[in-house]
């Protein structure tokens, strides 16, 4: 019988020590179990992120501030800006077929709102409107089955039907923050020459207001006024410095556009898919065109068949390679995004957007400024609507120091609000009569002590949220506390006057100037 040799091995694992770890201290075993240091970089940011932000889908419930202050505080003025809202492209892509919208309003098609309905019944019921003459030759709502360019979409509409019930529900709620039953003269739009920024307008007020009297003559509907600078400048648009600071930024734009290799080489990507020359795809600005497919949920454009000219004016040829895809787009948003990165910090756009956007807060201020002495007019509005445009929403953000919320999307808003607090009875409320009585005494002290616009406070929000203090001239202020004589008391509002040093003073810094006019008149290098 053969004899059977078992050999048996104990293995004992242990863990080794790390490359570069010197011997353990005394001979010991070193039994601690180590765990590999992962350096994995940080995930980049998706570009496309920040474009379906810039769609603004009206499609989720939004949380806002509007309206919101501390007790007993009343609202005197509200200011709003917003851009148009969703709207077809400006240009189109050469050789590649146009996105097929309607822009006729169908309650019934997606996306809709339930004021929809309301809205094109309202606005086409024939009336004789009181508006600027200039304005009756624009068509109340989109109307072309056949989208024309820069046309406002059914989705710009609901966007704005939206907000003006979001600020129905800030402003026009239980306890009303203003009259529930804002009279003509309470409400003023003023709008471009653009019919998208007229119905843009339109939309928001239906919203806000619901249905209003458009008899001829009638005088309870909305003041409705045409601007014919986009910047809303009033009567000071003559600003030679202003373009010259403009064509400095559009250099710096340039030269970054051209070292960017990524997008060098996405557009010669593009322009292959669809046989153009680049210099020809780079002018057509195909990012346009790209957005409008991506917020509408459409296929991205192919190079069309070509031979037989009745498919190709509706069949694209989507064979590989001859369509332009979302990493095209990606890289075209990541030089954007880059872009705004160093349009920051170069300094250029903001110098030109203090120049193209003072007038317009100058406005804001002088209104504001006669509500609180108590010597507006009667015609003076409370809630005053400027429908707009990126190029008039993007520099008004930059001045006021508000770089970080971005390039404003489809129906953007921004609302600046005039607060004044209660009188003040000196802290003394309760008590026994001498003590209420010395309460008053104090208070009329303190009232006697104050300034025109020391119990004035001013709110500044984007689309709901509450930016005042990351604007330029309250972002050093205290966020509640505010000091009155001897007196201490919260207050997450900014002074009034700030507001208004900042306007006609302090927003001149960056130039080296102290006025409008000397800023404008100045020498650029």
């Amino acid at each position: 019988m053969k004899g059977v040799l078992v050999l048996a091995l104990a293995v004992h694992l242990m863990p080794v020590a790390p490359v570069g770890a010197g011997p353990p201290v005394g001979g010991a075993k070193n039994r601690k179990r180590v765990n590999p240091v992962l350096l994995t970089p940080p995930p980049s940011p998706d570009p496309l992120a920040g474009a379906y932000a810039y769609c603004n889908t009206p499609n989720r419930t939004q949380q806002t501030w509007e309206g919101h202050s501390p007790a007993d505080y009343q609202l005197l003025s509200v200011h709003v800006m917003i851009r148009h809202g969703d709207r077809y492209p400006l240009y189109s892509i050469p050789k590649t077929r146009k996105p097929p919208l309607d822009c006729t309003l169908q309650p019934k098609r997606e996306p809709t709102h339930p004021l929809l309905a309301g809205f094109i019944s309202h606005m086409t019921r024939e009336t004789g409107d009181k508006w600027d003459a200039s304005l009756t030759s624009l068509p109340r709502l989109p109307n072309h089955s056949t989208c024309e360019m820069g046309e406002l979409t059914q989705t710009g509409v609901v966007q704005h039907l939206r907000n003006g019930q979001v600020l129905r529900a800030a402003y026009l709620r239980g306890g009303a923050v203003l009259p529930e039953e804002l009279r003509g003269g309470q409400v003023e739009l003023e709008t471009t020459g653009k019919s998208r920024t007229l119905q843009s307008g339109l939309a928001l007020l239906y919203g806000l207001l619901g249905q209003w009297d458009r008899g001829s003559g009638s005088s309870s509907g909305p003041r409705v006024r045409q601007h014919w600078n986009a910047l809303f400048c009033g009567r000071r648009c003559d600003c030679p410095a202003r373009q010259r600071h403009l064509e400095a930024e559009q250099r710096r734009q340039y030269r970054l556009r051209v070292a960017d290799t990524r997008l060098d080489h996405a557009y010669i990507s593009m322009a292959t898919a669809l046989g153009v020359a680049t210099k020809v795809l780079r002018a057509a600005n195909p990012v346009d065109a790209l957005l409008c497919h991506l917020c509408h949920g459409l296929p991205f454009p192919c190079r069309v068949a070509t031979g037989n000219k009745k498919n190709a004016s509706t069949e694209p040829a989507r064979v590989g390679g001859t369509c332009l895809t979302h990493a095209h787009l990606a890289q075209i948003r990541r030089q954007q995004e880059d872009d705004e990165r160093h349009r920051k910090d170069a300094g250029l756009y903001h110098r030109y957007a203090i120049l193209a956007s003072q007038p317009y807060l100058e406005r804001c201020a002088a209104r504001m400024e006669h509500i609180a002495r108590g010597n507006a007019p009667p015609t003076e509005p409370l809630l005053h609507l400027a429908s707009a445009h990126d190029i008039t929403m993007a520099p008004l953000l930059s001045a006021l120091g508000l770089e970080g919320a971005g390039f404003p999307s489809f129906a953007a808003r921004l609302v600046m609000e005039l607060w004044r607090r209660p009188p003040s009875d000196g802290g003394m409320n309760g008590g026994k009569d001498g003590g209420k009585n010395r309460g008053r005494e104090r208070g009329r002290e303190l009232k006697a002590k104050r300034g025109v616009f020391d119990d004035l406070f001013v709110r500044v929000l984007y689309n709901g949220e509450d930016l005042t203090f990351h604007t330029t001239f309250c972002r050093t202020h205290p966020r509640h506390t505010h000091t009155d004589g001897d007196t201490h008391s919260h207050t997450p509002l900014c002074p009034f006057s700030k507001f208004l040093r900042f306007v006609r003073n302090d927003i001149f810094a960056p130039l080296n100037a102290t006025s409008y006019q000397q800023a404008c008149h100045a020498t650029v290098p």
